[in-house]
């Protein structure tokens, strides 16, 4: 299942309702390219029950800001618009998995 890329016009409303992590990424970023199969793996096993989306730093500034992204990759858990979770750097499928209760 492919990620979902959220930008400024589209972010408040794909959280808005249910469970979804948010990725906050850059191309540059080497962890961040290492985080990527693992949240495919992660949307291919659980993508009926959790949004599993992906915000591009560069191009999204303003919303990396508005929830404290200082460091990348970010991953926020977000239920129904609010957040709830937050990990930092590379983790496996289990670490998301937990997070999230599935």
């Amino acid at each position: 299942m492919a990620l979902q890329n959220l930008t400024a016009d589209n972010f408040d409303q794909t959280i808005s309702q249910g469970v979804t992590l948010v990725d906050f990424w850059a191309e540059w970023c080497g962890p961040c390219r290492m985080l990527t199969p693992i949240l495919e793996e992660f949307a291919a096993k659980h993508g009926d029950k959790v949004k599993v989306c992906k915000v591009h730093v560069d191009e999204q500034g303003p919303l990396a800001a508005r929830y404290g992204v200082m460091t990348i990759p970010t991953v926020i858990l977000f239920r129904n618009g609010q957040e709830v979770d937050k990990r930092v750097g590379v983790h496996p499928i289990t670490e998301f998995e937990k997070m999230v209760g599935v």
